[in-house]
């Protein structure tokens, strides 16, 4: 499914949420001076990359949920022509830039939003809900994951189920919410076991923007992935996208050189795009 195409010739908007707001604590020996989305893996923001994946399907619409350094990511958004492309400069003449390749991403629109350094992910949500007016589903994601992930499958697979929201699940060894899924509908929802072999949130989640409201409040400290999905799961209305393929998310110092590294093989399985 694209995000501009469909059966009458234009499909609605599907906004793509991504948190780029946590303070990333876990990872601060890689930098002490960028906010996580903005390490880079490959030359590039881990960010890019997530926008990547989503615009290979068709979808370039975002709005970004920034807090901590949130500066520093709409500095990057400001000048990304210059420092994603090849250019000339005539320095005799101020401001006189000559490009020298296509610029890929001429199509991503950005809404970048400040929702507060210490606010947790039901917050930050609930202050971007002015931006997603107008939609009837959206996608969000954490700014610190990559997969292989058929975008376009995961929404057809949401819209089918008529639920609230559609999370994916992925397979990793413990450390994430767990699981306990049945007939393509999320029973339980644990945050953080202490052990797990099971399947657990992936993030690359899609909601009913007209019905995900009713589960949120206006508390900063309000955890999506806590009471949120916990009420959700209680009336039967979160459903469950299974992913096989690769996953990895860049939590800590040895994930961060374990995507580069993946990147540096020259086939990095989430690179979906051409």
């Amino acid at each position: 499914m694209s995000g501009n195409s469909g059966s009458a010739g234009v499909t609605p908007r599907v906004p793509v949420v991504i948190l780029c707001g946590g303070l990333g604590s876990r990872i601060r020996e890689v930098s002490e001076t960028l906010p996580k989305p903005m390490n880079l893996i490959g030359g590039k923001p881990i960010l890019w990359h997530i926008m990547k994946i989503y615009s290979a399907y068709g979808f370039h619409d975002f709005i970004l949920c920034l807090g901590y350094k949130g500066w520093l990511i709409k500095e990057f958004f400001l000048n990304y022509r210059t420092m994603i492309s090849d250019f000339t400069i005539t320095l005799g003449r101020h401001g006189n830039l000559e490009f020298r390749d296509h610029l890929e991403e001429a199509s991503w629109k950005a809404t970048l939003t400040d929702t507060g350094e210490d606010t947790m992910t039901g917050g930050r949500l609930l202050k971007v809900k002015k931006y997603l007016e107008g939609c009837e589903h959206f996608f969000l994601t954490y700014g610190d994951g990559l997969a292989d992930i058929d975008i376009g499958d995961l929404l057809r697979t949401h819209l089918e189920s008529g639920l609230v929201g559609t999370i994916t699940a992925v397979r990793v060894a413990g450390r994430f919410g767990e699981l306990e899924i049945a007939d393509g509908r999320v029973m339980q929802f644990s945050e953080k076991p202490a052990l797990s072999s099971s399947r657990v949130s992936g993030g690359f989640m899609v909601f009913d923007s007209r019905r995900i409201w009713d589960y949120l409040d206006d508390r900063e400290d309000l955890v999506l992935e806590e009471e949120p999905l916990a009420r959700m799961v209680a009336d039967r209305q979160l459903g469950v996208y299974g992913h096989d393929g690769f996953w990895q998310c860049m939590d800590t110092p040895r994930e961060y050189n374990l995507l580069n590294t993946i990147w540096e093989s020259g086939k990095p399985p989430w690179k979906v795009w051409d």
